[in-house]
């Protein structure tokens, strides 16, 4: 959440540097707008048990060019934003209310066939499981083709040397033959080179990599990051990546945003929350991540669970049954704080 839309904080002082939600704007200042904009995102699913709330208000911002970290603690609904924003995800899946948009195009009030003319040209995902996500029996440079073919206007004689050339930009060795392979002719990492090479076909203004390193050794890892960073830095593409690796999102994104139980409750340039976490569960997932010089002994866990999402009691600050600095105002609606540098925090007490 961006400062313009930091809600005041009734009957507190501000933190000094706050910027006030009544703030007139400078004139002479130009509005930034953002190439990805979320707003008050609720999204529920409907279970056998009830009602699972699994995102509720997340707002959230992508400059152009910005490479952004989204991460937490598995079920803390970081894949299910961007699948939501997409427009993929399962029939018991509805969004409540909010909006997002996508360089002025309205992601949610769109139709499905206006959304899928943008997803995988302008907008594209690497997901989790490239074996899962590639078909089996389609040989990986026919399904290259495949996009090009939806997306763009290259004629069907020229659709193998563009797919071919999709493959060496991510540098698989040997592009020619490989264009002719399967999935399961192919190891993960070259699997999850041919998913980038799909997903970067069309030059899209925005990659969102959802786990794009799991499963992979960690010579590959770097290998991997290392690709998606510097097409990024060529073309200028923006990107989302989504992760519950700590020290990942600290090596390559620009700002990084915690996500717990639906909510987003941190977000701060990347170093800044390495050296200042403010809500107490970011504190807590640094303190139970080896980076740095931390040693094995001095890692903690973060204490409980995820909270049973379909709870008709939930609290509204969803980490407030694990936290050791929860107060009685924690009880009361959930607020967003300025802390000034870009860092916001959703906490009545922060560090």
């Amino acid at each position: 959440m961006n400062a313009a839309q930091s809600p005041s904080i009734a009957g507190q002082a501000r933190p000094a540097g706050a910027v006030s939600a009544h703030q007139t704007p400078d004139p002479a200042k130009p509005a930034r707008v953002p190439l990805l904009d979320v707003r008050d995102l609720h999204l529920q699913f409907q279970t056998r048990t009830g009602v699972a709330r699994v995102l509720d208000g997340v707002s959230l911002h992508v400059d152009r060019g910005e490479t952004l970290g989204i991460v937490g603690e598995s079920g803390s609904g970081k894949s299910v934003l961007f699948l939501a924003l997409l427009g993929i995800l399962e029939a018991n899946a509805r969004v409540t209310a909010g909006s997002a948009s996508f360089g002025g195009f309205d992601l949610l009030g769109s139709s499905e066939a206006e959304r899928s003319s943008v997803r995988g040209r302008e907008l594209a995902m690497v997901f989790q499981n490239p074996r899962a996500a590639l078909n089996p029996i389609r040989r990986v440079g026919h399904q290259i083709e495949d996009v090009l073919l939806r997306h763009t206007a290259t004629p069907r004689h020229a659709l193998q040397a563009r797919a071919i050339d999709a493959l060496r930009r991510v540098q698989i060795a040997d592009p020619e033959a490989r264009y002719h392979a399967y999935p399961f002719e192919l190891s993960g990492g070259q699997c999850q080179r041919v998913m980038i090479a799909m997903a970067l076909a069309c030059e899209p203004a925005l990659l969102i990599a959802d786990e794009p390193t799991t499963g992979l050794d960690v010579t590959t890892q770097a290998a991997i990051m290392a690709l998606i960073a510097r097409i990024a830095r060529e073309s200028g593409m923006a990107t989302i990546l989504v992760t519950h690796d700590l020290g990942l999102a600290g090596a390559h994104c620009d700002r990084i945003a915690v996500m717990h139980a639906g909510h987003l409750v941190e977000t701060a340039p990347a170093a800044e929350l390495f050296a200042r976490p403010r809500h107490p569960y970011t504190a807590r997932l640094l303190a139970s991540t080896p980076y740095g010089a931390r040693s094995i002994e001095s890692l903690v866990s973060v204490p409980g669970q995820l909270p049973d999402l379909t709870r008709t009691d939930l609290s509204p600050c969803r980490f407030s049954e694990r936290c050791d600095r929860v107060l009685p105002a924690c009880a009361g609606a959930l607020v967003t704080r300025d802390m000034g540098e870009g860092h916001h925090v959703a906490c009545h007490n922060p560090c």
